[in-house]
């Protein structure tokens, strides 16, 4: 019997064979890490390190992705911190079942669209205290996951308080401002934004985030975050209960307060994460998992329902049929997505029917090859996120995504605790006809969303990205290329990418492609209807993905990080 590599290697070989030459200039064969045990990927190479270090002392892979998480909110604090949201997708080996954890926070007892609009605003602002609308769910999903594992999964793990070694040494102690960390603290201290960018203008993440001087940081030069070190210590010593009922939750509400914002001690208090059933469609033999509502996970498992009536291979990879059914689909499922979702405890989501069979079939029959629709409503324009994978000697499994929403959140740092509050609330509508207006204890929909790629009840996919709008697009990417076009991971994330969406100040969509490929394929793009927008040949404007595969015949792990990252796949 051919393993996995070869036939996946004669696959991309005649793939290679329909399109010669097409990349040749940009990539040709990425080298994928590959291990036996271990296997973590995440897009910064310190967390990266942090998780591995976890998973050889013995740690399982819920273990290591709280270690990779918690040294994120330290070292890639534009993309998440302790103030955000988590979700999870958890593969449990012993059982051979997928669990799914939403660890996003809610709406306060006072954000009310009155409170809003009594104020004069027709919109919740984006940064400031009144934009930290939510609790932040992140602590509440590492706690929850952790006891789940502990309890349910093969062997014993580490101790809660080793998972936050890494996380303290780097706030205590100091690291080295990587190339992204640097470049978006520069844009988000432009003094001449000062309703968006202008963030020094808040005096707690001046002290936390700028050098004494109020300037940003240089690549390699070293952020120490001692009020942070000091958060993580109580967390590590005390448990995820100091942060949503002891000291820190009191600290950060009073700070709340004392700046007329909405969330209260009662909030924190109140807050825990929920298991939830994850979703699930068919794709070309393998079951694709993805998070339900309050995540826009069902517009991901849409996209594949929809491509599932296409011989996507045939179209060749890269081509201009390729990218343009990829729009239309995502199209397709867009229109859905923000017609239903929200918090299903507040509406009703018709799942079922959206992700049928017959639905996916009437979606996809709208689809003119040889003409975009373009009647879709503006896309927001991107989210700030990391996403996480992790797999471990025993074969479970974490796709792990986390966030703030816009880079670096709110903006603010609650009292002298380290938290920077994330500002996912502000996607809230103050329109109280809208499926997803502010309502008191409502969680906002949410553009997270983590995958799996299951074969014969095992993971042979682990794979998500960071991005917005662009996650269920960069998850599709991934899924055909390594699917139909039969290319290993890092090969399908180094790719091209594209985007259908808007950027800030733009008043409607276009779709955003890498400069790396053909002008032709731009010039037919335009031609039928596309308003296609070339990009930079590898830009972090249209995420930072990762994934690890698991071949089914060998058991390697073979593992992938994004070229537009500071990240790193290492294993053991």
């Amino acid at each position: 019997m051919k393993t996995m590599s070869k036939i996946l290697g004669a696959v991309t070989d005649a793939a290679a064979e329909k399109s010669p030459g097409r990349y040749s200039a940009t990539i040709s064969r990425c080298i994928d890490p590959v291990t036996r045990y271990g296997m973590v990927t995440s897009p910064n190479y310190m967390a990266s390190t942090a998780g591995l270090e976890v998973l050889r002392k013995g740690g399982n892979a819920v273990d290591a992705a709280i270690a990779i998480a918690a040294t994120m909110n330290v070292v890639y604090p534009m993309m998440t911190t302790l103030g955000g949201d988590n979700f999870w997708l958890i593969y449990n080996a012993k059982t051979q079942e997928v669990k799914a954890l939403n660890a996003s926070g809610r709406a306060g007892t006072k954000a009310t669209v009155g409170f809003y609009t009594s104020k004069g605003y027709q919109k919740i602002p984006s940064r400031g205290y009144l934009a930290a609308v939510t609790v932040p769910g992140a602590v509440s999903g590492w706690d929850a996951a952790y006891t789940y594992a502990r309890q349910q999964m093969a062997g014993r793990g580490l101790a809660w308080k080793d998972l936050f070694d890494s996380a303290i040494l780097y706030a205590q102690d100091g690291f080295p401002v990587t190339p992204s960390l640097a470049r978006w603290q520069a844009i988000n201290t432009d003094p001449d934004d000062q309703e968006f960018r202008n963030l020094q203008r808040f005096g707690g993440f001046r002290k936390m985030y700028l050098k004494a001087d109020g300037s940003p940081y240089r690549v390699g030069e070293t952020m120490r975050l001692p009020q942070l070190a000091k958060t993580y210590q109580a967390i590590a010593g005390k448990g995820a209960a100091e942060f949503y009922q002891g000291a820190l939750a009191k600290a950060m509400a009073a700070d709340i307060a004392k700046h007329g914002g909405v969330l209260t001690y009662e909030d924190f208090a109140n807050h825990k994460a929920d298991w939830v059933e994850p979703l699930s469609v068919g794709y070309r033999g393998y079951q694709a998992y993805n998070l339900p509502p309050n995540s826009q996970g069902m517009a991901a498992l849409e996209i594949l329902n929809i491509l599932e009536n296409f011989d996507v291979r045939s179209l060749g990879e890269g081509s201009a049929d390729y990218y343009h059914l990829m729009a239309e689909a995502t199209k397709e499922a867009f229109i859905d997505r923000d017609r239903y979702l929200t918090d299903p405890a507040f509406a009703k989501i018709p799942l079922e029917r959206l992700l049928s069979r017959q639905h996916g079939r009437e979606q996809a029959a709208r689809i003119d090859m040889q003409q975009a629709h373009n009647g879709l409503e503006p896309l927001d324009p991107k989210g700030d996120t990391v996403w996480i994978g992790v797999v471990d000697k025993d074969g479970n499994a974490v796709s792990l995504i986390q966030s703030i929403y816009h880079d670096f959140g709110s903006g603010i740092v609650a009292g002298d605790t380290g938290v920077l509050l994330q500002n996912r609330g502000s996607f809230f509508s103050l329109d109280p006809s809208h499926i997803n207006h502010l309502e008191p204890h409502k969680r906002t929909f949410h553009t997270l969303i983590a995958g799996m790629l299951l074969k014969d009840r095992k993971p042979f996919l682990v794979y998500g990205t960071m991005g917005g709008e662009g996650q269920p697009q960069s998850q599709t990417a991934i899924v055909t290329r390594v699917v139909d076009f039969g290319m290993f991971p890092q090969d399908a994330i180094a790719a091209p990418r594209w985007l259908n969406g808007r950027t800030w100040g733009a008043a409607s969509n276009t779709l955003k492609i890498e400069g790396r490929v053909p002008q032709e394929v731009f010039d037919e793009l335009a031609r039928r209807g596309h308003p296609v927008e070339k990009v930079g040949h590898f830009t972090d404007a249209l995420g930072h993905a990762g994934a690890i595969m698991i071949d089914p015949d060998t058991g390697l792990r073979y593992g992938a990080t994004d070229p537009r990252s500071d990240g790193l796949a290492v294993g053991y």
